[in-house]
């Protein structure tokens, strides 16, 4: 999230957290909602620099830390699987 102040960061990740939530129907709170949606920005912006992509702009980062949040689930789910 690259050029966002702190506010909008926060704003950013905890919509693209809520909406990680609703897609990989993963029950959270707020405030998990915003540590996915942050870090799954910086997970998506990462994979995505790997490939050489780069999406700009506010509706670009949500849609970068939706995939990102999205990857963090799904990493959590297996990572829970295999321990059962």
């Amino acid at each position: 999230m690259e050029g966002f102040g702190w506010i909008m960061s926060i704003i950013l990740g905890a919509l693209a957290g809520w909406i990680a939530e609703k897609v990989m129907k993963f029950d959270t709170g707020l405030i998990m909602n915003i540590v996915l949606g942050i870090v799954g920005a910086l997970v998506g912006n990462f994979i995505l620099g790997l490939l050489g992509i780069s999406l700009g702009g506010l509706l670009g980062q949500l849609i970068v830390a939706i995939i990102g949040a999205c990857i963090l689930i799904y990493a959590y789910r297996m990572i829970k699987a295999n321990q059962a």
